[in-house]
């Protein structure tokens, strides 16, 4: 932006305040109308507002600043208005909407000058005749930035054979992030950002080969996160770049668009480790049993992860604790394991666990009574308490009847 001569320059410096105090007023103004005018901004508003908001508000930001004086070249506003034309595009909105989007911003800036300007002064001020040349030409300059970052991003999707984006990805996952240079030519391929917190998310697809997440790259880009997806041993598998962003948001956005069992891995810090987040991501969605359309954090899932990656263990750990309860008929087999889950969770109190199951506390009694003499273990031995706990969670992905549909047939025991 040139500079103005110094009349102009002085008035500025006595408006800016002013026109900076309007900056959420202009956001909202800009907001209000895209929302009501633009069909893409209001998809794109339905899966992020406060993501939508925090841009515009930053892009009215950089030009103010600029425009009073604050920024002393416009480089800023140029990069700041070329990342903006990469994500738009990276997102899906057309080209003309972002456009037309950075002309509001030049009108709702000029209507706000305008308006400062009014109320400090009664008289017309005609100084700012020569700064409504500089907005527009400003604006001009960031539209065709604008244009240049979304014609960039485009050239890039369009330049990433997908068999490359595969081999890339599974490079990352394989341990390959410690190298600094695959993880530059990696990145770039990617388009995402690998140098900072990441998390890894593993889906099996169902039996018939269908995805467990409906395309959440998109998913995740309408709220401004970066990931790249790809298949990895019958499963759809994610590297996200999380930035500032909780791990916890993620993981509810994700959950919006599971239709089945989903792992994610801790979050990490950088590339190098994404090939042991991948494969904590991998156990977590393992854990889970099918038809499960949870989205779980490793976390979550850790003692259900020691048994599910040590079989041997685990089977012999259901066979010596709960061999005889599972050797007895489907019905009562099923009311015994719900009880003894129940009385677990309960911390012991049989009154607890008959509230649970719908049932009187004796009935409850007799039923540990049965427990006991099955399976040759005590209900007061904290170790046996310990082991039927890691049993009933060694055995969780077999169970054929949760324990909710089980209880109309508890009720009448």
């Amino acid at each position: 932006m040139q500079p103005f001569r110094s009349e102009v320059a002085a008035r500025l410096a006595e408006l800016a305040p002013l026109l900076l105090d309007q900056l959420d007023p202009m956001t909202d103004r800009m907001i209000e109308v895209l929302l009501r005018t633009e069909p893409t901004y209001r998809e794109l508003a339905a899966h992020g507002e406060d993501d939508l908001r925090a841009s515009t508000r930053a892009n009215l930001e950089r030009g103010l600043r600029a425009l009073i004086g604050a920024s002393r070249n416009g480089r800023s506003s140029l990069s700041g208005a070329r990342e903006v034309g990469r994500r738009r595009a990276a997102q899906g909105i057309s080209l003309e909407a972002v456009l037309r989007a950075y002309r509001l911003g030049g009108q709702v800036t000029w209507e706000a000058l305008l308006e400062v300007s009014r109320t400090s002064s009664r008289e017309p001020d005609t100084l700012l005749l020569e700064v409504a040349g500089s907005i527009w030409r400003t604006n001009d300059a960031e539209c065709a930035a604008v244009a240049e970052g979304y014609r960039e991003e485009q050239r890039r999707l369009a330049g990433v054979d997908e068999q490359a984006r595969q081999q890339v990805l599974d490079g990352l996952l394989d341990g390959r992030g410690g190298d600094p240079a695959f993880v530059r030519s990696a990145s770039e391929l990617l388009g995402v950002p690998l140098d900072g917190r990441l998390m890894v998310v593993a889906a099996p697809v169902d039996e018939d080969g269908v995805p467990t997440l409906r395309d959440p790259a998109s998913a995740l880009l309408r709220r401004g996160v970066r990931s790249v997806w790809g298949t990895r041993s019958g499963a759809q598998v994610g590297v996200v770049a999380l930035g500032g962003l909780r791990g916890a948001d993620v993981t509810d956005w994700l959950q919006i668009v599971a239709r089945g069992p989903v792992g994610i891995s801790a979050v990490v810090d950088g590339a190098a480790a994404a090939g042991s987040a991948y494969r904590l991501a991998e156990t977590a969605a393992r854990t889970l049993p099918p038809g499960s359309s949870r989205v779980v954090t490793i976390d979550e899932r850790l003692p259900e992860a020691l048994l599910s990656n040590s079989p041997e263990i685990s089977s012999r750990l259901v066979g010596q604790y709960l061999g005889g309860l599972l050797d007895l008929p489907d019905d009562e087999r099923e009311v015994l394991l719900d009880t003894l889950e129940a009385f677990l969770e309960s911390d012991g109190s049989p009154t607890r666990a008959a509230d649970e199951l719908y049932c009187h506390r004796n009935t409850v009694m007799h039923r540990l009574r049965r427990i006991e003499t099955v399976t040759g273990r005590k209900l007061t031995d904290p170790r046996s308490r310990l082991h039927w706990q890691l049993a009933l969670l060694g055995i969780q992905r077999s169970r054929s009847v949760p324990r909710p549909a089980a209880r109309s047939a508890q009720q009448s025991a």
